[in-house]
């Protein structure tokens, strides 16, 4: 597995979030990144290992000022894992649908992420082997009807994680993504069936770090993968419905 790294992981009070943490806490300097105290100060009793940041990521420029915090605590990163997201269900098209959601969720998913990773390069840089590993999708591959910004903001997620890969090639640093499918999360709560669950998307996740991959796809992923290779329509018609 990962051992002997320090790490930056968001997203980390619940769903898969919550389970890397607790499979990396033991064997690494982890630095994890939650909206609520309440349950920072609980994470925090899992391992002295860990450290606690407070950031809403929804809010503007939220990763600009959180990567300088990181910047006064540590002077070495190894790892950062881009957990955080947020999926709003409604459609553009329902009465109820809020456009003040919209800025929240796309910073939550895309701009946080770009802004994060850039104000940490300079301690990635630091590292023998600095790794960006973002938690993607499988609906930014195909999206489904509903959760149109989210969909988007993961499918400009995949295409940054790609562009990224090679503004690093030559310099020791490497990108990552994970797609994941339907997981059993709070996020999810309610919705579809055939969840796999988010310790053994966090196991697959973390096992695909450790093995040096650059494309890590969870479950019914790579399924889909091999659908929209061979038969796009019909995958995007599974996704669509979805």
């Amino acid at each position: 597995m990962i051992h002997k790294k320090t790490i930056l992981l968001t997203g980390a009070t619940s769903g898969i979030g919550y389970e890397m943490a607790t499979l990396l806490a033991a064997d690494n300097h982890l630095m994890i990144i939650g909206r609520n105290r309440g349950k920072l100060d609980e994470m925090k009793k899992l391992s002295a290992n860990i450290d606690v940041f407070e950031a809403d990521l929804s809010v503007p420029q939220a990763g600009l000022k959180l990567s300088r915090e990181i910047a006064t605590h540590t002077d070495r990163l190894d790892l950062v894992i881009h957990n955080a997201a947020i999926q709003n269900e409604a459609r553009l098209t329902d009465a109820d649908f809020d456009p003040t959601l919209i800025a929240g969720e796309i910073n939550t998913n895309l701009t946080s992420i770009i802004e994060l990773t850039h104000g940490l390069l300079p301690l990635l840089q630091k590292s023998d082997a600095g790794l960006v590993c973002n938690i993607n999708s499988g609906l930014a591959l195909a999206p489904k009807t509903n959760s149109a910004v989210y969909c988007a903001s993961k499918g400009g997620l995949n295409i940054f994680s790609q562009s990224l890969g090679y503004q690093f090639e030559g310099s020791g640093l490497r990108v990552c993504q994970a797609f994941l499918p339907l997981v059993d999360t709070p996020m999810t709560e309610g919705r579809g069936s055939g969840k796999i669950s988010a310790a053994k998307a966090a196991q697959d996740i973390l096992s695909g770090v450790a093995a040096g991959k650059t494309v890590i796809n969870v479950g019914k992923v790579k399924l889909l993968r091999l659908i929209l290779a061979v038969l796009p329509f019909v995958a995007r018609r599974i996704l669509k419905a979805s």
